[in-house]
């Protein structure tokens, strides 16, 4: 059950149709697992927060550096130097004092990836490298655990629901991240926003985005993006939605 502080807090989702009071009850219990603290990171665990999830439980191993701050906004000046998972949860202590935060200041790797996913319901990659999207898409999987997955490079960004082990109204596979990318590209071949840039407002549309589709998976509402790639193009200001099915 709700409190009285809580059905304060959260009046505007109670009132809301297709959320009410039993969403945001699932809400509150849910347990959610965000990878990377850092550009679609801050929004995700911002909104996140500010929705009542439950539990958010943050995988980071960086700190927090002065180029950051053009981007991440859930970190301040004060944070540099800290570790993000560290800054990152006293800013949600601060938007919610009754979430719950669990820090795992490591890197995700294969080694230690079952792991840290086994006590999430909904896992979502806010990082910046393919070789963790891939290798989350793979362990989630394995383990039935809905991924919400985006990016973002220069002016563009990406946005994309995987649930592969369930079928889709036509009774088929819904698709999995191979499915959408069969190749991981080579090291280089893509420029890293160190190397490009990334527009700073952009990975607070992708990663708000994100966070409405992690909460349609805790409590659903809608059409969600399972089998579907949301573009987003901010130079001219466009949003397409394509679809991509399994390949047999």
């Amino acid at each position: 059950m709700l409190s009285s502080d809580e059905l304060t807090r959260f009046a505007r989702h109670i009132v809301l149709r297709h959320i009410g009071g039993p969403g945001q009850q699932r809400l509150r219990a849910a347990r959610v697992l965000v990878v990377g603290a850092g550009g679609l990171g801050t929004p995700l665990l911002q909104y996140l927060t500010a929705a009542g999830t439950g539990t958010l439980g943050i995988v980071d191993d960086d700190t927090v550096s002065l180029s950051n701050l053009q981007r991440q906004v859930i970190h301040g000046h004060p944070d540099i130097g800290r570790p993000k998972v560290d800054s990152a949860a006293d800013a949600i202590r601060r938007i919610d004092p009754g979430a719950i935060v669990k820090q795992h200041p490591v890197r995700l790797t294969a080694a230690n990836a079952a792991a840290l996913i086994a006590d999430y319901d909904v896992i979502a990659d806010g990082s910046d490298n393919f070789d963790t999207r891939y290798l989350l898409a793979e362990f989630c999987e394995a383990a039935r655990k809905p991924l919400v997955s985006a990016a973002v490079n220069e002016f563009h960004g990406s946005l994309t629901v995987l649930r592969p082990w369930e079928t889709g109204p036509d009774g088929s596979l819904n698709p999995r991240y191979r499915d959408l990318y069969p190749e991981k590209p080579p090291a280089g071949a893509i420029p890293t926003c160190s190397e490009a840039g990334v527009l700073g407002a952009l990975v607070g549309v992708v990663g708000s985005l994100q966070a409405i589709e992690v909460i349609r998976q805790i409590t659903p509402f809608g059409t969600s993006l399972v089998g579907k790639l949301l573009l987003i193009d901010a130079l001219d200001m466009r949003f397409e939605t394509i679809e991509y099915g399994r390949d047999a």
